[in-house]
């Protein structure tokens, strides 16, 4: 069974029941394994609040489902070394994009994501 990483993208269309979230909900809904990482609850969290949303609600979603990755001081090197590499190419990949691949890339994972910033990644799923 495959690991996924949902990142921000994959868990607010979930929370707000999109068709794009059913797809998501398609894919994780038997999934044993559900991870997020801390920097993915730190986006979502603030584009919530900042589309007046229930943060906490989604708090309680997303961690009752799935377990957090958190990052020591190598992740955060790797990581920024990472996104130095793929922003040469895609000017948009974000930092947080980053954290998320990285962590795919360590674990053995996928990326579940609609982000087309994540187009021709190896360790992405896209659902579109």
């Amino acid at each position: 069974m495959t690991r996924f990483i949902v990142d921000s993208w994959a868990w607010i269309e979930y929370l707000r029941g999109s068709r794009a979230g059913q797809k998501v909900r398609e894919k994780i809904e038997h999934q044993e394994e559900l991870l997020t990482h801390i920097v993915t609850i730190a986006e979502i969290m603030s584009k919530l609040k900042r589309e007046s949303l229930d943060t906490e609600g989604a708090w309680k979603a997303i961690t009752a489902s799935s377990k957090l990755i958190t990052i020591d001081a190598n992740d955060a090197k790797n990581t920024g070394l990472l996104h130095a590499y793929i922003k040469r190419k895609n000017a948009n990949f974000s930092l947080a994009d980053a954290f998320v691949l990285h962590a795919a890339k360590k674990l053995n994972g996928k990326v579940l994501t609609g982000d087309p910033d994540f187009k021709g990644i190896n360790e992405a799923i896209l659902l579109r």
